[in-house]
């Protein structure tokens, strides 16, 4: 989830490669897809001033880079602070800093492949499959609850309760805690803004200490009583010697609560949104298991959850062209990669019917999502459940998305049916 930012400000890079465009402004991030349609015509590859670091749009570049091992996600393991004059970390982020130090996100080998293996088997699609019955129930329990009424924010009551539920239920915390976990998440999230206040940092560090007490004290109960769920496997798992500590365990457990959410509410809202502002009979979009999985793969192309992936420059190189030295920050941009016109006919259309469908949105490589199993089932599965219901579905006013650019969600989704 976490942006890394530019250690060593970056100066001579020639006019003609960088490019504009203000994050925190509502034109830009209403619509990013302006800027990138002009970056697909001119500069795919360019320095953006307003974050100091080179970035890539085009869809070969992005997934190319996603898998190069020369990037990473930390720099510390083969460097020191001292080494690339990186500042130390702020006191009063200690909390939050502490649930991101052993997160598999910013974690590279071995490290990484340690954690990533242990996790993993809980997420394969044939066991994330066995979940399908359950995320139906809990889809239509949701439109039960508010079908009676004219209008909804289907945000609130639909896209973010359902991925929230189940990830808390894998890892063995109580559904009804769904609500909280969603108000603390919310509150870290904050963190990945752009020209972040102090004020946000205090809010998502002491909601990242709330958020670490409640999975202590689950740690606690857990080792008192192992039960069966994924927070009792990574605390009983003992491979040749080799156990978590428990703040491992809290990192992980925080981290797949908050990925665990987060893209899934983003594209079920974003998809809903695509759907009813296309000309097509949503009805048609779900009529099948495979055009179900064709219909999430274009919501999750077309516009996407996350747009911008950040990883280091592990040593000085060269690349394409642009010398980049060791601990340089390079901006991998999905959303734009998903709409890039080399690589998608009519990449502008909304099209579930295409027959040269891909994304990036879950990224690739060592750190393609883990839970990107799971959150195929769940938005075949809630996207489906939902036009099945109310075939009618339709907007009621303008969508607005977030004033957070890295995680490209609406603000709210109001819908009506009658």
């Amino acid at each position: 989830m976490a942006a890394i930012t530019q250690i060593k400000p970056i100066t001579d890079v020639p006019q003609h490669r960088r490019a504009s465009a203000e994050p925190r402004d509502p034109a830009f991030y209403q619509n990013p897809y302006a800027f990138y349609d002009h970056l697909h015509s001119d500069n795919p590859t360019f320095f953006w001033e307003q974050y100091g670091h080179w970035c890539f749009a085009g869809f070969k570049d992005v997934s190319a880079l996603l898998r190069d091992k020369r990037f990473g996600r930390e720099i510390l393991h083969v460097a020191t602070r001292e080494e690339l004059g990186m500042e130390e970390p702020k006191a009063h982020t200690a909390a939050f800093d502490l649930t991101e130090k052993h997160s598999l996100l910013n974690l590279e080998p071995p490290a990484h492949t340690r954690l990533r293996t242990l996790v993993n088997r809980a997420f394969v699609s044939r066991h994330v499959e066995q979940l399908r019955p359950r995320i139906i129930k809990l889809a239509n329990e949701m439109i039960d609850s508010f079908e009676g009424e004219a209008s909804v924010d289907l945000i609130k009551a639909f896209a973010a309760p359902i991925p929230a539920i189940i990830i808390a239920e894998m890892i063995g915390l109580p559904a009804e805690s769904a609500p909280q976990l969603l108000a603390w998440s919310n509150r870290m999230v904050a963190m990945y803004m752009f020209g972040l206040s102090h004020e946000t940092e205090l809010d998502a560090n002491a909601a990242s200490q709330e958020f670490m007490d409640f999975v202590g004290d689950a740690i606690r109960e857990r080792r008192r009583k192992p039960t069966e769920d994924l927070l009792s496997h990574m605390l009983t798992s003992d491979r040749d010697g080799d156990v978590l500590s428990d703040e491992e365990v809290m990192s992980t457990a925080i981290l797949l609560l908050n990925a665990g959410h987060e893209a899934t509410v983003h594209t079920t809202g974003n998809g809903v949104k695509s759907i009813l502002e296309s000309d097509i009979d949503p009805v048609t979009l779900f009529s099948t298991p495979e055009q179900t999985e064709a219909t999430v793969e274009e919501c999750l192309r077309f516009d996407a959850p996350l747009h911008m992936f950040t990883r280091y420059a592990l040593s000085d190189l060269d690349y394409d062209g642009i010398a980049l030295r060791k601990g340089d920050v390079i901006g991998l941009m999905l959303g734009a990669a998903n709409r890039d016109p080399k690589r998608f006919t009519q990449a502008h259309s909304f099209d579930p019917f295409r027959t040269d469908g891909a994304n990036v949105s879950f990224g690739a490589g060592i750190h393609f999502c883990i839970g990107a199993p799971l959150a195929r089932i769940e938005l075949q599965v809630a996207m489906g459940e939902l036009f099945r219901r109310l075939p009618r579905l339709r907007l009621a006013e303008p969508p607005q998305y977030n004033n957070v650019y890295h995680f490209h969600g609406l603000k709210k989704l109001m819908v009506e049916w009658r």
